[in-house]
């Protein structure tokens, strides 16, 4: 099932999006639900990070460069 959404675009950022759909020859509709699905993997990603921030300072895991060690 699909859902249609109606945008409303300030002009420069219209016209840039009509740029790059140009320029890679893809269709407008998808390069916004592709930024869209990073937007919200993003999201997701950032409340996970938010959630795990306490037990991670208290295992002493506080950088990136801390959690590849812990993983490797």
């Amino acid at each position: 099932m699909r859902t249609v959404l109606s945008v409303s675009l300030p002009e420069k950022m219209s016209e840039e999006l009509d740029r790059v759909a140009k320029s890679t020859g893809r269709n407008k509709s998808d390069i916004v639900k592709e930024s869209l699905g990073m937007f919200l993997w993003e999201m997701k990603l950032k409340a996970v990070q938010k959630k795990l921030r306490p037990k991670a300072k208290k295992l002493g895991i506080i950088s990136e460069e801390d959690v590849f060690k812990a993983i490797s």
